[in-house]
């Protein structure tokens, strides 16, 4: 099985990311976040995975995030709307973003990587 894999290609940690998975032999496709952000459908199926907690979604340190003062609008953001926002600025999801089928990962932390991948 292939399994996408939203990145960044600027990002150290969407490097180490396809490190760990290159080294597992693990087939992956790459996407573009910032042109190509995940759908509505697939960011919806990751707010489930992350238990609902809608700011794991966002990528919390990046300068759009910043401009948009989105800690703020975050507080009072309708989940669907906060998902409408992310679907249309990649550079606002947290990466990388993977979905395979029975996990959602975001960001890259070992430990729960060798949970989903081994």
């Amino acid at each position: 099985m292939t399994i996408k894999i939203y990145e960044y290609s600027k990002c150290s940690t969407c490097r180490k990311a396809l490190k760990f998975l290159d080294a597992r032999k693990i087939a992956y496709r790459k996407l573009p976040i910032a042109d190509q952000p995940p759908t509505i459908a697939e960011l919806s199926l990751m707010l489930r995975h992350m238990n609902n907690e809608l700011k794991r979604l966002f990528n919390t340190s990046g300068e759009l995030y910043r401009e948009l003062r989105m800690s703020e609008k975050l507080k009072t953001l309708a989940p669907d709307a906060a998902i409408a926002l992310l679907s249309k600025h990649g550079k606002l999801v947290k990466r990388p973003f993977v979905l395979t089928p029975n996990a959602g990962l975001v960001g890259f932390r070992e430990d729960e990587w060798r949970r989903v991948f081994g």
